[in-house]
């Protein structure tokens, strides 16, 4: 897609924020490797999305929980020059940890008041070993947490999808990954996903893209 002359100028922030689970269990059958596989991969499709959209320029940041959370990626950075660091397993999943360790950046400030609504996508394969469900109030009682696009992936079948549901923000079943290039796919359609809603939100109604096909290989 062609972007028309001074189109960059006009573009709002969407800020676009990972929660990646890093409990012991992720050591497991590679779930951290590929996790931190498929983050790799999904970087040139965000880049793609944010260079091809008109309204939005994507900034990604990440956050990392097991016992606690912490910043993986601090500052919000363009998805093009981001260069990840591989994150290892160990410890619980304080996923309520993560929630409020986000949670004041979804205020005015520091987010911009012109900013789209952020995407945040929480990745987990586990149960919440802290109140998920305190850090999820939290994020909710922010005003861009409650405005936000929020996806969760389930890696394995000892997620907590109840868990993963109330997080969502649209109605529906959470992405499920039971192998690595399901993961890989699960997380490239978050990031489509992320783009096209901003350019709804800027402009009007987008397609959805369909959720990406079950893989009949189960290794998780």
């Amino acid at each position: 897609m062609e972007m028309r002359p001074g189109a960059l100028t006009g573009r709002r922030a969407l800020h676009f924020f990972l929660l990646m689970d890093c409990s012991g269990s992720m050591a497991a059958d590679g779930k951290m490797q590929a996790l931190n596989t498929a983050v790799r991969e999904m970087l040139p499709h965000l880049e793609s999305v944010s260079a091809q959209n008109p309204h939005a320029q994507l900034l990604v940041r990440a956050i990392a929980f097991s016992t606690g959370a912490r910043w993986h990626v601090t500052e919000p950075t363009e998805p093009g020059e981001l260069r990840w660091q591989d994150l290892s397993a160990g410890g619980y999943t304080d996923l309520g940890a993560a929630l409020r360790l986000l949670a004041p950046e979804l205020n005015v400030p520091p987010m911009p008041r012109r900013a789209l609504p952020p995407a945040i996508l929480l990745v987990s394969d586990g149960l919440s070993t802290d109140d998920g469900d305190a850090g999820l109030e939290a994020l909710l009682a922010t005003p861009w947490g409650a405005q936000a696009v929020r996806t969760s992936v389930a890696i394995g079948r000892d997620a907590d999808l109840d868990g993963l549901r109330r997080f969502m923000s649209a109605d529906g079943e959470p992405l499920s990954a039971s192998n690595p290039e399901e993961l890989v796919r699960c997380l490239r359609w978050a990031s489509v996903h992320a783009g096209l809603a901003a350019s709804t939100a800027a402009s009007g109604s987008v397609p959805v893209p369909a959720h990406p096909e079950p893989s009949s290989e189960l290794i998780w």
